[in-house]
């Protein structure tokens, strides 16, 4: 037998957060050992002289290294 615990995820999609190494919005979560593992776009800086190639950097991070932003 076995036996499920849900613990709800602390943040919720398009909320604003901050991590080690910039801030960004949360995009999706998927539940992971646990916990919650987070897709986080992160904001863009200036664009560069020669310009963008692609879109915004995602980055996957657990819960424990996000912070609620404090804009």
């Amino acid at each position: 037998m076995m036996a499920v615990v849900a613990i709800l995820p602390r943040f919720k999609k398009e909320q604003q957060v901050s991590f080690v190494g910039g801030l960004g919005i949360i995009k999706d979560y998927l539940p992971e050992a646990g916990t919650w593992t987070y897709l986080i776009e992160m904001e863009m800086g200036l664009e560069p002289e020669m310009g963008r190639i692609g879109n915004e950097t995602r980055v996957l991070l657990p819960e424990t290294d996000i912070c609620l932003s404090q804009d």
